[in-house]
C-alpha cells in the first residue's frame, strides 16, 4: 500500500493550498481516509476524516470552517482544500487510510500512513 501526499509548499498567511493523496495497492473505496499534521515541536494531530463514499466528514476544531476534505474514488485520490491559512497551520501533513472506518482514523490508529508533505505558512 502506498499513500503519496503532495501539494504542500510555502504560502502567505490568508492564502490557500490544496493537498492531494494518491493511493495505490488498496481498494480505495473500501477505506475511510484522513489527514493528520505534525507541526514543529508538536505531536501529530488529527485534522480531518472522510467516510468511504464521502457521505460523512469530520474536522478538528482548529480547522473547521477553513479546511475541506474530499475524495474521488474513481481517481483513488484524497484531497484537502485549505483556506485562510495561518501560521499555526505550518506542519507536515500526512494522509492515512483505515479499512475499519472513521473511528480508527479519528483516534489516530489507521491501518496505513502515507508520506508527508510540508506546508509552511509565512507572515
Amino acid at each position: 500500500v502506498q499513500l503519496q501526499a503532495s501539494g504542500g509548499g510555502l504560502v502567505q498567511a490568508g492564502g490557500s493550498l490544496r493537498l492531494s493523496c494518491a493511493a495505490s495497492g488498496l481498494t480505495f473505496s473500501w477505506y475511510a481516509m484522513g489527514w493528520f499534521r505534525q507541526g514543529p515541536g508538536k505531536e501529530r494531530e488529527f485534522v480531518a476524516a472522510i467516510s468511504r463514499f464521502g457521505s460523512s466528514t469530520y474536522y478538528s476544531d482548529s480547522v473547521k470552517g477553513r479546511f475541506t476534505i474530499s475524495r474521488d474514488n474513481a481517481k483513488n485520490t484524497l484531497y484537502l482544500q485549505m483556506n485562510s491559512l495561518n501560521l499555526e497551520d505550518t506542519a507536515v501533513y500526512y494522509c492515512a487510510a483505515d479499512l475499519s472506518g472513521l473511528g480508527r482514523i479519528t483516534s489516530g490508529e489507521p491501518d496505513y500512513w502515507g508520506q508527508g508533505t510540508q506546508v509552511t505558512v509565512s507572515s
